[in-house]
């Protein structure tokens, strides 16, 4: 199949499936920066080089996602910056809010807490916060798909809706990730991001478009959808847990998780890596293999 002239977004959306894409991420530090943004978000030292080699350092050893936010539109810069601190773990994920008016006061809070309980630092958010991609300078899609349904968004939710930073994956964008919860979605539009937003305002979530939950590993991903996709279940009814002593001679078969409702119900769910013709990853790349996991099996154990 020849992928010329295509976006990368478009080229993905012809069979590449959603299901265990969301990036990987357990806490946040989601920080106000108005205007543009370089390629990377610490590399580029948009936050300026005093801070940026510090912030990179202690974001990586706390294991932290650094990411910018922004309001849609064109902002005026009033000197106070909102930073947005989240867990998104399955189990207990949380969201904090505060303020600062130096960058330097980021240096102040200790990362590592957000890997735990809610510290405390800042307000507690209860309402969803909603991130859409529109980094351009990673990738074209983000920008031209992702800013007008932020937009479209804000109209309905103000003071929930952010334009963030590469949040990963930009092939399936438009790309929405809400916390703490850290639901992740992909090609969505306004319709169906609003959908996802009503849903989770309500303890539930559409599947329409979901990538997974930011706090699993792909596999545990691609496990809770397949359940999902048989039985209806809110957001908390289900854990789901890597079976890390699984075996197999299928070297196809990249693992398995077991998906428990709390009600007592258990499923055993394999997950297969397939392979798809070369693309662009990113826009203006050069084609390179294209994987993707799907659901091998899903066995009722209880």
């Amino acid at each position: 199949m020849n992928f010329e002239g295509l976006t990368c977004s478009a080229a993905a959306a012809i069979d590449v499936p959603l299901p265990g894409s969301a990036t990987k991420v357990g806490a946040w530090l989601c920080v106000e920066q108005p205007g543009a943004w370089g390629r990377d978000v610490i590399g580029d030292e948009v936050l300026g080089p005093e801070i940026t080699p510090e912030l990179a350092a202690r974001t990586a050893a706390a294991h932290v996602r650094p990411t910018l936010i922004r309001r849609p539109g064109r902002n005026e810069f009033t000197g106070t910056r909102t930073v947005l601190i989240a867990n998104s773990r399955p189990e207990g994920f949380w969201c904090e809010r505060f303020e600062i008016t130096d960058l330097k006061q980021l240096l102040d809070v200790d990362l590592h807490l957000l890997n735990g309980p809610p510290p405390g630092i800042g307000a507690r958010v209860d309402d969803p916060v909603i991130l859409v991609c529109a980094h351009g300078k990673r990738d074209q899609c983000c920008a031209l798909l992702g800013r007008p349904i932020a937009a479209n968004l804000a109209a309905d939710y103000p003071d929930q809706v952010w334009e963030c930073s590469h949040t990963g994956g930009h092939r399936f964008a438009p790309a929405m990730v809400l916390l703490p919860s850290g639901l992740t979605y992909g090609r969505v539009d306004t319709e169906s991001a609003t959908a996802a937003v009503e849903a989770l305002r309500r303890g539930g979530f559409t599947l329409t478009g979901f990538r997974g939950r930011s706090g699993h590993k792909p596999i545990e991903q691609v496990a809770e959808i397949a359940v999902r996709e048989q039985v209806p279940a809110a957001l908390d009814d289900l854990t789901v847990r890597l079976e890390t002593d699984f075996t197999t001679t299928d070297p196809a078969v990249a693992g398995a998780a077991v998906v428990t409702h709390r009600d007592g119900r258990r499923w055993h769910v394999t997950a297969r890596t397939v392979a798809f013709a070369p693309r662009q990853a990113s826009c203006g790349a050069a084609p390179k293999p294209a994987t993707a996991l799907i659901a091998d099996s899903v066995r009722r154990l209880a």
